[in-house]
């Protein structure tokens, strides 16, 4: 724990009452300020930017009905006037001139305590967590538009380095209790080393259990040659039985003990910018940085910090301890029907079931979707959206997929109910799928083999869709402007079907067989360790034309002009779980140059000589779709020179 950590929380607990209407900001220590940021970059009529990094103390009080939803957090410890305090890392980029900015506060959620939202909206062309250089800004496309740019840290199990952002909540003393790890080395280093969430309370090898399955719908299995031994308190070291590939699925079962408040993490996410939104100074007098130019706050995740998003405005958190909203506008990217493994004892928050990974752990469990639903397998009635409109405080929200979430992340049981019927959104949700994109890639991406997966990875990128999005939002938020319509798979239209290969109509390639393989989800039944699968709820993917292209969606200038078949699915190779979904990645399959060429290859697609028969034919179609984009608002007019040569 960092030095500066006992002096700020001694100092927390005498002032932390001294402004209790004021979000719960005890202490904002302003570690340094870096002006201008950027090595001196100028953005437009905005100008530069200052950089800085504090750290803020929050206080939260058990009793409040607003944090009472917080696992043990009335276990944890209190300082003398009985709150429960945490410290969060805190970076900030302003406008030098305060006047130049728009007035809008654009909080990233971090993802694993990094920062991804620069990747996507300022296309840098790698993800950077120390916002130093000039060309750290990329394309300043949040600069150029004067946003302030916010990021804290809220997961309690990010370790500190390579620029990641730490929280820290307290451990809850004297606790102990049954943990679970899934391991996948994707290595065949025998013994394996792991490191474990929780340190063990035991570490008796014999009062543990581990293990191993070749896929993850197989039946545990302990062969002989499967051991463990424990290096420490939170490390392991297995030995590998003979018979599982390197993509096989390690359990240990152990008593693990010193669990952390982690979904305090939620309340500091609150209370930092309640605090940057609302207050003058921090209880000891420190200036808040922000003070007087914020009117609007957004909210964006991507991926884990995607599904946060949800996790937040389900618990509860979008109104501050004195019932102030804290964002109009949420943008949850990537985060398909899941939330996180945050909000409970012995939580892991990294983790996100997959169709071979960690299906079992929570996060991924009923509500699935915005409106306030009855689960036919459960009974229970609930949404993500069920606490705001209780407390009349729900934000405008545009959320965007891959095609990934479809096959990965239950995204379909966003648009439909536990039986498989559509369902409508209410009027404050917009729904995107940008078509037949796998999870992330960057700007600059190109199609690659990577160690475990058995095709060349996709390279469309979701940046330009969502900068248009995330302008949008704005709009609605800011001036009531209606957003674009929804452009999501549905079952009412036809365009989300049942996820076999007839009703999808994926073109049949050679070599490139569909896969119906998917993330099922069902009722986890938790009552013992391990839990184990329920009734399964219907899942859906998106019908595809005859060259896999998603029919439902956004689709990128490029796609609709096609050089390959893009899907946002790829399969696990031979050694690594064979046949297995790839994780994140996608996959891309170029066309046949020839008719020739692909008769013999037996390829169904119109090979390139056939689509594009003459010189700038391709050209003139991307040109076409990325101008009908801009007119439905789907792409910026700044974005075409991405997609037409000749527009500077």
């Amino acid at each position: 724990m960092r030095h500066w950590l006992s002096a700020i929380v001694l100092t927390a607990g005498i002032f932390s009452l001294a402004n209790p209407c004021a979000a719960k900001v005890v202490k904002f220590e302003i570690v340094r300020v870096e002006s201008p940021a950027f090595e001196g970059r100028s953005f437009g009529p905005v100008g530069t930017y200052d950089r800085i990094v504090a750290h803020a103390t929050i206080a939260v009080s058990p009793d409040d009905p607003r944090n009472k939803i917080i696992v043990d957090l009335d276990r944890a410890p209190r300082n003398a006037q009985g709150m429960v305090e945490a410290v969060t890392d805190v970076e900030i980029l302003r406008p030098t001139v305060a006047a130049n900015g728009n007035r809008r506060l654009f909080y990233e959620v971090l993802n694993r305590g990094g920062k991804l939202g620069f990747a996507l909206f300022n296309d840098i062309p790698a993800v950077v967590n120390d916002l130093a250089k000039a060309t750290d800004a990329g394309n300043g496309f949040l600069m150029n538009r004067g946003y302030t740019l916010v990021w804290s840290g809220w997961q309690g199990d990010v370790l500190p380095g390579a620029g990641r952002m730490t929280f820290s909540p307290p451990i809850v003393p004297d606790v102990t209790g049954l943990a679970r790890e899934d391991f996948i080395f994707d290595h065949t280093d025998n013994p394996a080393g792991a490191t474990l969430s929780y340190p063990a309370a035991d570490l008796d090898p014999a009062h543990t259990r581990l293990s191993v399955r070749q896929r993850e719908a197989d039946p545990r299995a302990t062969p002989a040659g499967l051991e463990v031994k424990f290096e420490g308190p939170a490390k392991i070291s297995i030995k590998r039985p003979d018979g599982f590939d390197a993509g096989a699925i390690y359990e240990f079962i152990y008593t693990a003990k010193d669990p952390k408040v982690m979904g305090l993490g939620f309340a500091a996410t609150r209370d930092v910018v309640s605090f940057l939104r609302n207050d003058t100074a921090d209880a000891t007098g420190t200036a808040n940085p922000l003070a007087g130019r914020i009117d609007r706050a957004i909210g964006f995740g991507l991926s884990q910090s995607g599904r946060y998003l949800h996790d937040y405005l389900y618990l509860g958190f979008n109104a501050d301890e004195a019932g102030r909203t804290v964002f109009e506008g949420l943008m949850p990217h990537i985060s398909g029907g899941k939330k996180t493994f945050t909000n409970y004892r012995f939580s892991q928050p990294g983790r996100s079931p997959y169709q071979h990974a960690d299906m079992l752990y929570p996060g991924a469990d009923f509500p699935f979707t915005y409106p306030v639903i009855t689960d036919t397998l459960t009974g229970k009635s609930d949404g993500f959206l069920a606490r705001c409109l209780a407390a009349g405080n729900c934000p405008k929200i545009i959320k965007s997929d891959s095609e990934l979430e479809f096959y990965q992340q239950r995204a379909s049981l966003v648009v439909t109910d536990t039986q498989g019927n559509a369902l409508a959104m209410p009027d404050n949700i917009r729904l995107f799928l940008i078509s037949n994109l796998q999870h992330f890639s960057l700007a600059n991406a190109k199609p690659e083999m990577v160690k475990v997966c058995a095709f060349p990875t996709n390279p469309l990128n979701a940046g330009p869709p969502v900068r248009a999005l995330l302008v949008a939002l704005d709009d609605w938020i800011s001036n009531g402007k209606l957003p674009p319509a929804s452009r999501y798979p549905s079952r009412s239209d036809g365009t989300l079907v049942s996820p076999v290969a007839d009703d999808v109509g994926f073109p049949r390639i050679p070599g490139f067989a569909y896969t119906s393989r998917m993330a099922r989800p069902t009722v986890i039944k938790s009552d013992a360790m391990p839990p184990s699968k329920g009734a399964a709820y219907p899942v859906f993917v998106p019908k595809t034309d005859a060259d896999g292209r998603d029919i439902a969606g956004v689709h990128l200038p490029t796609l609709e002009a096609p050089a390959a078949t893009h899907t946002g699915w790829n399969l696990r190779k031979a050694g690594f779980g064979e046949g297995e979904l790839c994780d994140n990645n996608g996959s891309m399959i170029a066309f046949a140059a020839t008719r020739e060429e692909r008769l013999k290859n037996n390829d169904p697609r119109l090979s390139m000589a056939e689509r594009y028969p003459d010189e700038g034919d391709r050209a003139a179609a991307i040109a076409k779709a990325a101008r009908q984009l801009v007119r439905d608002r789907l792409l910026l007019e700044e974005d075409t020179k991405l997609f037409i040569p000749d527009v500077n």
